[in-house]
């Protein structure tokens, strides 16, 4: 990408992928090399979503609102191991009475099938529709605050004077059911 004024390097590209087969087999064939450097790729966040606090931190636990009561363990474990290989599920529960809050936790093994799942809002567990979104520490949101993002707000991918980062962002284009993918390399000189 270029700076439409100076026609300067704007440090960032996109490569578009035909399907998420081949998105997978790119985060699998890790590391890359770009621009002569090692890199470890993470996926990048849309415009929109890229102002929500935390949007550009690397996790691997997802939240789960909107649980039922009769959502059990077995059931997050059914549905989400689609996603990935899970290491921890919780189900939150009121200390005194027992009873569940309504919502959940997650952790995968890795960032990848975080990902991949919180880039549908919405999933259907033990017929109930749940939201699901990244969980964030209160360190991660902390740390995640607007003055603290980089460059112009627009997301984490600095790297000082010659560094390369690279990003990965998916967009699912609902009008004809296409998804998108990206690779971001980012390259600052």
């Amino acid at each position: 990408m270029r700076d439409p004024n100076t026609k300067h390097s704007r440090g960032f590209g996109f490569v578009t992928y035909a399907n998420v087969e081949e998105v997978d087999a790119a985060r699998n064939a890790r590391p890359h090399q770009v621009g002569g450097r090692v890199e470890e790729p993470k996926r990048t966040v849309s415009r929109d979503d890229s102002q929500r606090p935390g949007a550009h931190l690397t996790v691997k636990k997802i939240f789960i609102g909107s649980s039922k009561e009769d959502t059990e363990e077995n059931h997050l474990q059914d549905y989400f191991e689609q996603c990935g290989k899970i290491e921890v599920i919780e189900i939150m529960t009121d200390q005194g009475s027992g009873k569940k809050r309504g919502f959940a936790f997650v952790t995968f093994d890795n960032q990848d099938s975080m990902d991949k799942t919180v880039i549908q809002k919405y999933h259907t567990v033990n017929g109930h529709s749940c939201e699901v979104r990244k969980a964030l520490s209160e360190q991660e949101l902390a740390s995640a605050s607007p003055s603290r993002r980089g460059r112009s707000g627009s997301g984490n991918f600095g790297g000082g004077r010659g560094g390369v980062s690279v990003g990965m962002t998916t967009l699912v284009v609902e009008e004809t059911s296409v998804v998108v993918v990206a690779l971001v390399a980012a390259v600052w000189w």
